[in-house]
C-alpha cells in the first residue's frame, strides 16, 4: 500500500477534532481570503520582543504599550490582549488556559470586521478572557510568527487567510486553526458563541485529542520544514523553459495576469517574463508581461487620481480592487513598469513609474526619509468610500465639458459599476478605470490625443483637490526596513533608466535613515521603526531586501559607500541566516527568539522570498568583488531548494530571475574615467539606461575613492583610463574584451549579439 501523505493525514484528524468541537465551517470567509492567504510570503511585525509589557492603563489593555498601529487598534478592546511575549505564556501555564492567538495588519478590511463584531464585542470579550489567554500579533512585525502558524493553519485547514485565528497550547504548539468568526453563527459559518464554550469543553475534558493534534501538526511543521537537498542538482535553463510553460498555460489572454478572480499583481512574474523575452527571444513573454502591465494600468487596481496601485483586484478583468495599498506593491510593480520601459522605450510605462514614485514621495514618505507601510481599504467604515465616484459628483467638481470627457474616458454611468459587497447592489459609484489607452480613446472622441491628455490631467488635478477633502483611510505609519529596502532598489532604478536624479536622492535619504536608526550600537539590523523608535531583531528579508536596494543604488548613484554597506550587511547575513548543514537562509537569526520551527522561506508569493532575492544579491556581490566564495554560496543556495522549485517553477519566478544570471550570458562593465567629464557620464549612463538585467556597472575613479574601490574590487586597480579620455571594459561570461574609449564600441559590446563577437 502506499504511504498516506502527511498532510492528508493531518487534514484528517484536523476534521476530526472539528467534529468533536462540532465545528463543522472552519474555512476562509470568502475566495478572497483563500487567494490571499495562498500567495503567502509575508511581511513584518512583532509585539513587544525585547521590550517589558506593563499593566493596563485604566481601560485599556496591554496593547496601549506597543508600537504597532495594529495593537494599538485593539487596546481599547475589553479583551484582555498581551503582545507576543513570555508573560504571556507564563500566564497560560500557570492558569492552565489554551491560547487564543489573533494575527492581522492595520490596514485588513477583514480584520477590522472581526473587531467590531466580536473583540469589541463585552459578551465575546467575557468569554475569551475566561477561557483563553488572548495574544495579538501584527503579521507586518513578526512575519516570522505569522509564517509559522500560518503554515499550521494551511496544513490542517487546505487554506488560510487574516484575520489569522489559532488556537495553541500553552507551550505554543497549535491544535485548531481559522480565519474569520462572527459573532453568532450564520451562512453556515460557527460563531464565536458557540465556538468558545466548545474549545473550552475539549480543553477540560478531551484534551488528551488537543494534545495529540497539537503534536502531530508540530511535528509536521519540523519535519516539513527540511526536506532540502544541498547536493541536488543546480537549477539551470529547464527550470525556466517551465516556468515560461506554467505561466503560459494560466495566462489570461483577455485581461492579462495569470489564473482568475481574485487577481493579484505578482510583479516578479513580470521580471522573470522580460528576462525570458530577452533571453530566448520568445515573443510570447513580452506579450505577457505588456499585457499584465496594461491591463493592471488601465483598471481600478490602479488609483487614477492619486496614483499607486491597490492590493489586488477581486475580479478577473483589474476593475474592482480591494482598496487596501501596500509599500511592497508600490515597489516591486514600480520595478516592473521601470524595466517594460526599459525592454520597450515606450513612454507609458515610464509615466506609470513616474506616478507611483509621486506617490509614494508624496503619501508614503516620512520626515525623516523612511516610507510608511500601508494605506487602509476602509475609510468611515466602509471599504472604498474614499476613491468612488458618483457621477453627480464629478459633475458638481468639473465644468460641463471637461466632465463630459471625463465621464467618457473613465467610463463613468448613473448607475454606477460598484457593487455593495454585503447587499450584492448598485450603488451608484463609479471606480474609475479606462477601457482603453488613451490614444485608442482619443480616436473614439475624435480629439488629438495631446488635447485629451491636458485636459483629463486638469480635471484629474482638480477631481484630486476634491477627494482630499474626503476623511482619509488609515495610514499605517511604521516604517520596515525590509518594504523600504524593496522601494530604495525601485528608486534606484528609475534613477538610472530615467536619468532623474531625484529618484536617487530620495532613495540614499531612505538608504541612510534605516542604516543610521535600524541599527543596534553593534550594527546588528532591526526591522520596525515607529515615531523614533525602532526594535525588533531584523528577519532574513530585512536583510536581503536592503541589500538589493544598496546594489542598485550604488549603481545608480556611484557612491561606493552604499556597496561597502552591501557587502557588510551580506557578511551579516551570512553569519546570521545561512544554514551550513544544509545550505540555503534560516528566515530568523541566531539570535532570534526560538519559535516551534527555524523555517526557511523560498516561495515567491505577494513578497519575493528572502532567498530568491538574496540569490541575485550574491551573484551580483561576487561579480562586483570577484569573490568566488560568495558565487559558491550562491550555487549552493540554488542546489538547495532545486527539488523544491522544480516541482512548480511558476510559483519561484524571483529565485529563477538569480537563475537567470546564473546561467548567463553575464556583464561586467567598469567605466574608468572623471566622474563629472562628459563622455564618463555618457559611457555610464548608455550602460544604466538599457535594459540589460545580467550585469553589474562599476565605475572606476581617477582619484578620490580609488583606494578604496581597489581595496573592494582588486581587478579594477589596472582599468585605468586611456589617453585621459573615459574607457569601457566589458567582460561577458568571465571573459573581458579590449578596452574602448569608444561610446558606439561599447554599445556594440552591450548587445546580446556582441557574445557571438570575436
Amino acid at each position: 500500500m502506499r504511504k498516506i501523505p502527511e498532510w492528508i493525514y493531518l487534514l484528517l484528524v484536523f476534521v476530526i477534532l472539528s467534529f468533536i468541537l462540532n465545528l463543522s465551517h472552519i474555512y476562509p470567509f470568502n475566495s478572497i481570503f483563500v487567494a490571499g492567504a495562498m500567495n503567502d510570503n509575508k511581511p513584518p511585525v512583532s509585539a513587544g520582543e525585547g521590550q517589558t509589557v506593563a499593566a493596563p492603563v485604566e481601560n485599556r489593555n496591554r496593547l496601549a504599550h506597543e508600537q504597532s498601529p495594529y495593537l494599538l487598534q485593539h487596546a481599547d478592546n475589553p479583551v484582555d490582549w498581551y503582545p507576543w511575549g513570555e508573560e504571556a505564556f507564563e500566564r497560560a501555564r500557570l492558569e492552565d488556559k489554551p491560547i487564543f492567538l489573533s494575527i492581522g495588519y492595520s490596514t485588513c478590511h477583514w480584520c477590522h470586521v472581526m473587531e467590531e463584531e466580536s473583540f469589541e464585542d463585552p459578551e465575546v470579550a467575557r468569554l475569551m478572557n475566561e477561557t483563553f489567554i488572548c495574544i495579538k500579533v501584527d503579521r507586518e512585525e513578526r512575519p516570522d510568527v505569522d509564517d509559522l502558524y500560518m503554515n499550521a493553519c494551511q496544513m490542517m485547514t487546505g487554506s488560510g487567510g487574516w484575520p489569522l485565528t489559532v488556537i495553541l497550547t500553552p507551550d505554543r504548539k497549535p491544535f485548531f486553526a481559522g480565519t474569520y468568526f462572527p459573532k453568532e453563527s450564520r451562512y453556515g459559518r460557527t460563531g464565536m458563541l458557540e465556538m468558545i464554550p466548545r474549545l473550552r469543553d475539549i480543553w477540560e475534558n478531551r484534551r488528551e485529542d488537543a494534545l495529540r493534534s497539537a503534536e502531530q501538526i508540530t511535528q509536521a511543521l519540523q519535519s516539513g520544514n527540511t526536506r532540502l537537498d544541498s547536493a541536488g542538482n543546480l537549477l539551470d535553463r529547464r527550470a525556466l523553459d517551465m516556468a515560461f510553460e506554467e505561466l503560459s498555460a494560466g495566462f489570461d489572454r483577455r485581461h492579462g495576469g495569470f489564473g482568475r478572480a481574485p487577481k493579484f499583481p505578482t510583479p516578479h512574474h513580470t521580471l522573470f517574463l522580460l528576462r525570458y523575452w530577452k533571453r530566448s527571444g520568445d515573443e510570447r513573454a513580452l506579450q505577457m508581461a505588456e499585457k499584465t502591465l496594461e491591463g493592471m494600468r488601465l483598471g481600478g487596481l490602479y488609483d487614477h487620481l492619486g496614483y499607486g496601485f491597490h492590493r489586488y483586484s477581486t475580479d478577473a478583468r483589474w476593475l474592482v480592487p480591494h482598496f487596501e495599498k501596500m509599500l511592497y506593491d508600490q515597489a516591486l510593480l514600480a520595478m516592473a513598469y521601470v524595466e517594460a520601459y526599459q525592454a520597450t522605450g515606450k513612454s507609458w510605462y515610464r509615466d506609470t513609474a513616474q506616478e507611483i514614485f509621486t506617490y509614494v514621495l508624496e503619501d508614503m514618505t516620512d520626515v525623516e526619509g523612511g516610507f510608511y507601510s500601508a494605506e487602509d481599504a476602509d475609510s468611515e467604515g466602509k471599504e472604498g468610500k474614499f476613491y468612488l465616484w458618483t457621477e453627480e459628483e464629478i459633475r458638481r467638481v468639473l465644468k460641463p465639458e471637461k466632465a463630459e470627457l471625463f465621464v467618457a474616458a473613465y467610463n463613468v454611468t448613473a448607475e454606477g459599476n460598484f457593487v455593495d459587497p454585503a447587499t450584492g447592489q448598485a450603488t451608484g459609484e463609479n471606480i474609475l478605470h479606462l477601457a482603453r489607452p488613451l490614444d485608442q480613446v482619443a480616436l473614439d472622441l475624435k480629439m488629438p490625443e495631446d488635447d485629451l491628455r491636458q485636459t483629463l490631467d486638469k480635471a484629474r488635478q482638480k477631481l484630486f483637490t476634491a477627494r482630499e477633502q474626503r476623511i482619509h483611510p488609515h495610514k499605517d505609519d511604521k516604517v520596515l526596513t525590509d518594504w523600504n529596502g524593496l522601494m530604495i532598489a525601485a528608486l534606484a532604478k528609475g534613477a538610472q533608466a530615467f536619468g532623474d536624479p531625484k529618484y536617487s536622492r530620495m532613495a540614499a535619504q531612505a538608504a541612510d535613515f534605516l542604516l543610521s536608526n535600524l541599527r543596534r550600537e553593534d550594527g546588528r539590523l532591526l526591522h520596525r521603526w515607529r515615531g523614533g523608535l525602532a526594535g525588533i531583531s531584523a528577519h532574513l528579508d530585512d536583510y536581503a531586501f536592503l541589500i538589493w536596494g544598496l546594489i542598485e543604488l550604488y549603481e545608480a548613484t556611484l557612491d561606493l559607500g552604499y556597496l561597502q554597506e552591501a557587502l557588510r550587511l551580506n557578511r551579516d547575513m551570512l553569519e546570521q541566516f545561512w544554514d551550513e548543514a544544509e545550505g540555503g537562509f534560516f528566515f530568523t537569526g541566531k539570535d532570534a527568539e526560538e519559535l516551534l520551527v527555524r523555517r526557511k522561506e523560498v516561495y515567491d508569493g505577494a513578497l519575493p522570498s528572502g532567498n530568491s532575492v538574496a540569490l541575485l544579491n550574491l551573484l551580483r556581490l561576487a561579480r562586483f568583488t570577484a569573490d568566488p566564495g560568495l558565487e559558491d554560496h550562491a550555487q549552493r543556495l540554488a542546489r538547495t531548494f532545486a527539488r523544491t522549485v522544480e516541482q512548480y517553477p511558476a510559483g519561484y519566478t524571483q529565485m529563477l530571475c538569480g537563475v537567470d544570471f546564473l546561467e548567463g550570458p553575464s556583464l561586467e562593465v567598469v567605466i574608468s574615467g572623471r566622474r563629472d567629464a562628459e563622455d564618463t557620464r555618457a559611457m555610464l549612463r548608455a550602460v544604466q539606461e538599457r535594459f540589460i538585467p545580467n550585469k553589474v556597472l562599476v565605475h572606476r575613479p581617477e582619484s578620490k575613492g580609488l583606494l578604496d574601490l581597489v581595496q573592494l574590487a582588486p581587478y579594477t586597480k589596472d582599468q585605468v583610463s586611456r589617453e585621459g579620455r573615459a574607457t569601457a571594459y566589458v567582460c561577458r561570461n568571465y571573459s573581458c574584451g579590449l578596452p574602448t574609449t569608444s561610446l558606439e564600441e561599447m554599445t556594440a559590446l552591450l548587445a546580446p549579439e556582441a557574445e557571438a563577437l570575436p
